[in-house]
């Protein structure tokens, strides 16, 4: 073998054949595989060594793994937690002449494949596909089997409710349905539907006669079903247990959290119940842990504000707000914030409440009010800890304003978040706390108010003309774009779940803090004058760079519409 993968790699150009015989000699006397040998060499890519291996046995490469050609007898043959550590999948196999093909990470795991086709009883042909195709395939394969809504209803009975406590591990797998009581297959498909959707949160909302399941998909709530009303107690314990919750308490109240998993992906839930009239009603946040996170270039900034906002990270002080509403995107600003500062020459702490994403090489501490670690009493340990960039997850109270604007006069770059409805209302709020306006001109250099739109569906978008209302709402009506300008819209298709939207990007009103402003705070004039010499100095409204974003065709009159409100100056 170790001759034949030489041969081929000195035949086809792979490898360097050469670095490769001197790494199989050195790694001769471990008496492994030779396709885990390699799949572990630090010099080799995993794609290059799996590609070698196909060409010198004859073997077909798949770069990518098509998961709709995955059968339906492989996936309830099969079970998921076999694929997934064994790394494998099967496709086609449909015809009654075509056999299955199972595709290998490790291509000379021979026992696997063979137990494979002793599940399946009929034989097999086996093919080569990276790890990253092969687990991708399998998380979409099985989130699409059969909804087990309808058949949990029938089986879900209140002797359940007993075992529910000892029915859950501390990192559920979602996939895993096997021998599952049905209280917990129900729960898990909830959870598979909205992962399958993209929400960001999921209403368990109780009713007279039914519960209704809503998923908040792109900032936007939809009903999506609805379940009899006697399961209630049981998914709601079911919630409860899995977020180590006191499943006996039911007229307080509480908070929890836990992580489950799809596959190799893991998804935080903060979980939150609160007794109404028809039961006890549960609201579940869902933090990705595999989604990516963005960089300051992704988050939809202006090109101008970009360069803008870049110059004002490299300040070795002062303090930079994020304002907006709950759910406009501000923590993720701010993440992406600290990930372009991150470097070994700084010491950079966040306090947050929660912790919602892990940033490697930055310190993060957890607010805990119950044990009297609020924002203010944190903000005062860290400043001992010789810090140069902190970032406090939000300004609640005229303790921890004063401290944050406190510690960038001491040499420290602060970064936090306010509710306001635009930027020059966050001066306003900070001396509405309590704030002395001398503290505020002197420290705050920047603060940028943002809002989530969402993008247009690219799988349904089409041109289309806007009403006369929408033109003038944004102020084109009377502009050379009324007539020449592009207007695009999406139709609705099953990939934007018919509403014309996938995703969201973000507006931004960026406030710079300039001489004239820091006089106008100082003597304490008002929201309305400061953004009036704001929009003198170049300012761009939320509105203003919602039109850009519109004309650009990234999103609709609609949808700014929707979420800012007109500019008056």
């Amino acid at each position: 073998m170790k001759k034949l993968l030489i041969e081929t790699a000195k035949r086809t150009g792979l490898l360097d054949a050469d670095q490769l015989a001197e790494y199989l000699d050195n790694n001769a006397a471990s008496g492994g595989r030779i396709d885990e040998a390699l799949l572990a060499c630090p010099y080799f890519t995993e794609e290059s060594v799996l590609k070698l291996i196909a060409e010198a046995l004859g073997m077909d490469y798949y770069q990518d793994v098509p998961s709709d050609h995955v059968p339906a007898e492989f996936i309830e043959t099969i079970p998921a937690t076999y694929a997934q550590h064994h790394s494998l999948i099967g496709i086609g196999g449909n015809g009654e002449d075509e056999d299955m093909t199972i595709l290998l990470s490790k291509p000379l795991e021979t026992n696997a494949l063979d137990n494979v086709s002793k599940m399946l009883g009929k034989p097999v042909v086996s093919a080569i596909a990276t790890r990253t195709a092969i687990t991708s395939a399998i998380d979409v394969a099985y989130e699409q089997r059969s909804t087990v809504i309808e058949e949990v209803a029938e089986e879900l009975d209140a002797q359940n409710i007993d075992r529910l406590a000892d029915e859950i591990g501390e990192s559920d797998d979602l996939l895993d349905v096997v021998n599952r009581p049905p209280v917990i297959r129900l729960v898990n498909d909830i959870l598979f539907r909205a992962l399958q959707l993209r929400a960001s949160d999921i209403h368990v909302h109780p009713y007279e006669t039914k519960i209704q399941i809503r998923y908040r998909i792109d900032g936007i709530l939809y009903d999506t079903l609805s379940l009899n009303r006697n399961v209630l107690p049981l998914v709601v314990s079911r919630i409860k247990v899995m977020a180590g919750m006191d499943i006996a308490e039911r007229r307080m109240p509480q908070d929890g959290r836990c992580t489950v998993r799809l596959g190799q992906r893991e998804v935080d839930l903060r979980v939150s119940t609160v007794p109404t009239s028809y039961g006890e009603r549960s609201v579940l946040r869902i933090l990705d842990k595999s989604t990516a996170m963005l960089g300051l270039h992704e988050l939809g900034l202006w090109k101008e504000d970009l360069k803008k906002f870049d110059l004002l990270l490299t300040r070795t002080h002062g303090v930079i707000f994020v304002t907006g509403p709950t759910g406009s995107g501000k923590s993720t600003t701010l993440y992406a914030c600290l990930n372009r500062i991150n470097s070994a020459e700084k010491n950079i702490i966040t306090i947050e409440d929660p912790i919602e994403y892990q940033l490697g090489g930055i310190s993060q501490m957890q607010v805990a009010s119950k044990k009297g670690m609020t924002f203010a009493t944190s903000l005062r340990h860290v400043l001992r800890q010789d810090p140069d960039v902190i970032m406090i997850g939000e300004v609640r109270d005229v303790e921890t304003a004063r401290m944050a604007i406190q510690s960038s006069l001491t040499g420290h770059l602060v970064f936090s978040t306010l509710h306001t409805n635009d930027s020059a209302g966050a001066v306003s709020r900070l001396i509405d706390l309590g704030v002395e306006p001398y503290l505020v001109s002197s420290s705050l250099i920047a603060i940028m108010a943002q809002r989530l739109v969402r993008r247009i569906c690219p799988n349904c978008r089409q041109e289309y003309k806007p009403t006369a209302h929408e033109m003038r709402a944004l102020g084109l009506l009377d502009s050379e774009l009324a007539e020449s300008g592009q207007f695009f819209a999406g139709a609705g298709c099953d990939r934007c779940f018919q509403t014309g939207y996938r995703g969201r990007t973000g507006i931004y009103e960026l406030l710079l803090v300039n001489e004239r402003i820091q006089e106008m705070i100082y003597s304490q004039e008002t929201a309305g004058s400061i953004k009036r010499a704001a929009l003198d100095g170049g300012l761009q409204t939320l509105r203003m760079d919602g039109t850009r974003k519109v004309l650009e065709g990234q999103t609709t009159i609609a949808e700014i519409l929707r979420v800012t409100q007109a500019d008056i100056v």
